[in-house]
Order: structure tokens, then sequence, then C-alpha cells
């Protein structure tokens, strides 16, 4: 077949490659913005779709009634004083190099009204079908862009974005254009790509070169193309629209077969291991705002965290997915310290919310991984807003600590209460963003505060 890059191809591209950025046109709207964060910081988010247990994880209540404590034990971490639960091995020896917040406590009690206060400081406890207010995510990426860059300053491994037919997060009234460059699919496949990063021939490239006096062609694509004003005003903009496709350090960014493979294996030839690993490439790279959701397969039949008893077995649910999830999280702690990039990254590991304390039994709609066959009762634990657990890894930050705690049963936060703004407030710091004196304008035009009411963790500040 000839090596050549036609009409069809082009518009894919335009369709597929571009459209995750938001297309080229709307890249104009991200050089509006300036860099105010003085140094080049970035964040790894990890998000577990769902809300992850803290009993069985981070905050465990072993001297809890029966009725509350699950059949796992606390094991002492490299850090004396600190344990964690025993499902998780390997975090438990990286202790030193983590902090954890185990005071989180918000009023979203549904999952999408939990990931739009954790993820945009919607103080709404109601669930929404969109969202009202921009993520952080988005909202950093708009005064962080930077169009000469050859890769998207916002990468979403696995992207944080839906809970089933609800939107948890987007750019909103800041435009399409500040939104994730998406991949999508299992990294751990032999079969995984990125499309339409970094042409695989110089034969490609020359073709698209030629073809793509960007305007002229993208004019004549006009007539297949819809009419939504996407293709206005490319200007200088085209060439960095360009870049992915012409950038043989954003192909070879993306591609995992650069590791080697003992790398791989530490991370783990699973789905999270190498999103995770993806994470830290992007981060070096120098990609500043990176998001990976753990979901899918390794957390069992209902493919979430979310382990109500019609769902999962909870504790067998737990059993199963930890061992990737201590894997993936402690070996991207571990290379973020030995790599060099403790003072620059911040890894923060959470999802919207914590479980039920006092375990429920309920009988199963399904069997499956981690579920007993359908009508079987089985325990379960619930959604639970008023209290949970977050990870924060490098940053700079003074780690081997613990920030907060909860009543001996694990329902509610009795120091230090943390909310999601205050864990918004945290990675605009870590970012270099000023809470105090940012603004962006709303749908009507109004400048508004990216924070409404919050604060920068205390005890999280950079050592």
């Amino acid at each position: 077949m000839r090596d050549r890059w036609g009409r069809r191809e082009f518009l894919r591209a335009g369709l597929n490659g571009f459209s995750a950025l938001s297309l080229p046109a709307l890249l104009q709207l991200q050089a509006q913005a300036k860099d105010r964060s003085g140094q080049r910081t970035a964040v790894i988010l990890v998000w577990l779709r769902g809300g992850a247990s803290h009993l069985e994880t981070f905050d465990p209540k072993p001297n809890a009634p029966s009725d509350y404590r699950g059949p796992f034990s606390p094991i002492s971490t490299n850090v004396p004083g600190i344990q964690i639960g025993e499902l998780l091995p390997k975090l438990a020896q990286c202790a030193d190099r983590y902090t954890l917040v185990r005071s989180l406590s918000h009023t979203g009690g549904g999952h999408p009204a939990g990931s739009l206060q954790m993820l945009s400081g919607d103080p709404d406890a109601a669930d929404k079908r969109t969202p009202k207010y921009p993520d952080w995510m988005s909202v950093a990426n708009s005064i962080r862009a930077d169009q000469h860059h050859e890769i998207p300053n916002y990468i979403a491994i696995n992207p944080v974005d839906r809970y089933d037919s609800f939107t948890i997060a987007g750019p909103t009234y800041l435009g399409p254009g500040f939104g994730p460059f998406q991949i999508k699919g299992d990294p751990s496949k032999p079969t995984f790509q990125v499309p339409n990063i970094g042409l695989s021939s110089d034969a490609q490239r020359s073709s698209l070169t030629k073809r793509v006096g960007l305007r002229q062609s993208l004019d004549r694509l006009q007539d297949g193309l819809d009419q939504s004003g996407l293709m206005e005003s490319l200007g200088q903009f085209e060439t960095q629209a360009m870049n992915l496709l012409l950038s043989p350090q954003a192909r070879e960014a993306f591609d995992l077969r650069q590791e080697p493979q003992e790398v791989r294996d530490k991370y783990g030839m699973h789905q999270w291991g190498q999103q995770c690993l993806m994470a830290r490439r992007l981060v070096e790279a120098g990609v500043e705002i990176i998001t990976t959701e753990f979901d899918g397969p390794l957390c069992g039949r209902v493919a979430n965290w979310d382990d109500h008893a019609v769902n999962h077995h909870v504790f067998d649910a737990i059993q199963y997915r930890a061992p990737y999830f201590d894997q993936a999280v402690s070996a991207l702690i571990e290379d973020v310290y030995q790599r060099g990039l403790s003072e620059r990254v911040l890894v923060v590991v959470t999802g919207e919310f914590g479980r039920t304390p006092r375990i429920s039994h309920v009988a199963s709609s399904g069997g499956g991984v981690a579920s007993g066959a359908k009508g079987t009762v089985q325990p379960g634990r619930d959604h639970w807003p008023r209290a949970g657990s977050m990870l924060f890894a490098g940053g700079g930050i003074e780690t081997g600590k613990v920030i907060g705690a909860t009543d001996a049963k694990g329902e509610d936060p009795v120091a230090g209460r943390v909310g999601p703004e205050d864990f918004m407030a945290t990675i605009y710091s870590h970012l270099g963003i000023d809470t105090d004196h940012t603004f962006i304008r709303d749908f009507s035009g109004r400048p508004t505060p990216i924070i409404r009411d919050g604060k920068p963790i205390p005890g999280l500040g950079r050592t």
C-alpha cells in the first residue's frame, strides 16, 4: 500500500486526534493564558472511580465493633507509628515518601455530586448531569498553557470525565480548548497505540507538510466538517496543532516500548501499572497536568470501586484489586523519587469519597469477579462522603506523616477536617497558582474566583 496522507486520513486525524486536543482552532484560547506559576511544576492525579473504602486502605480501624471492621488487619509501614491496610504491602514499604490525609469530608453523597465537589469545588450536594464549574485540571491548563510545546499540557490517560451517564469533569465555560488530550485503551496490551501521534514515516510527514499549509487544506476539507465555527482563525496556532503529528518527541513520550522490560514489570504488566508508567514518561516529557483513572476489569464485576453489596462482596473486591493498585502506585511513587522528580511532581491518589464504616449485607445483583451469584447475600460498604482518605507524594512536601484523623469507627473527622476546595487549593498552590487573586470568566463574562472557599491543606506545604 502506498505510504500517503490522503483527504480521508487527514480528516480522521482532525476529528480524532485534534478533537481530543479540542481542535487546532481552539488552541488560540490557550495562548491568551499567562503562566503565573513561576516554575514548571506538575501534578499526576490517580482517580479511584466509585470511591475506595478508607477502612481497608489508608485508615484501618481494627478496634471498631464487628459490624464496622472488616476481616483484614493493619500492617506497620516503614515509618514508625503509621499503619495501613494489610493488602498494601508495597505501599507500606514506601510510606516515608508520601503523606496520608485521613480527614477528607464533604456533602456530595452521589457519585456525580461527590466527583463534582472534588474536581471542581461545586458545593451543591445534588447530582448534576453536567458540571456547572470547570474542573481544576482545565483551570490549571488554561493558566499554564504554552502553545509552543510539542505535547499537550493536560493529558488524561483513561480519562476522568464520566460516571455512567453523568459528566463529572470538563472545562465548561473555559471552552473545550482547555480540556485534555485523551488516551483510551489498555496500554499493557501489545496492540496498544495512541492514534495520530508522531507519524511513523518520513514519507507521511513530508506528504502532510506539503498538503497542510493548513489553512488551504482545511478550507478544502471544510465542506466535510460540521459548521460549528471550529475552523475559523487558525493563524499561528496551525503549527502547534501539527506538532503532535510531526514531533518525534511526542511519539516517543507515548511509546512504553522505550522502557526496559524490568521497569514495565515493576509497575505491573496490567492496565493500571502501565497507565502510571505512561504518566511518569509524560511528566518527564514536560506535561504538567496528568490524570489517570483506575477502573475497568481490574476492579471486579462492575468495573469500579463502588462496593455496594449489590455490586461486589466488598472484601473480595478490595482483595482482588489491591495487588494491582499497590504495585502501580508504589512504583510510580518510587520512580518519582528515584528519577529526581520529587520536588517538581506532585502525585495525588483519591476518589470521590470513602465508604460506609458500618458494613451492610444485601443480595448480589449478579455473579462475577468479586461477587457471589445473583441473590447471594454478601457484605458491602455504601457511599460515605463524611470521611475519606487521600495520598500525596512528591511535590517537595514533607512526607512520612499523617494529617487529620477520623473517630474510632471511621465515621467522621475529629481532627484536621479537609474539604474539596482545600484539596484543590493544595494542587493550585503546588502549580504556583495564586487562588486569592486568580479569576476566570464564566458564561456571562463575569470574573469568577477559581476557589470559592478553600486553603491549602496545613502540613502539606513544601519543606
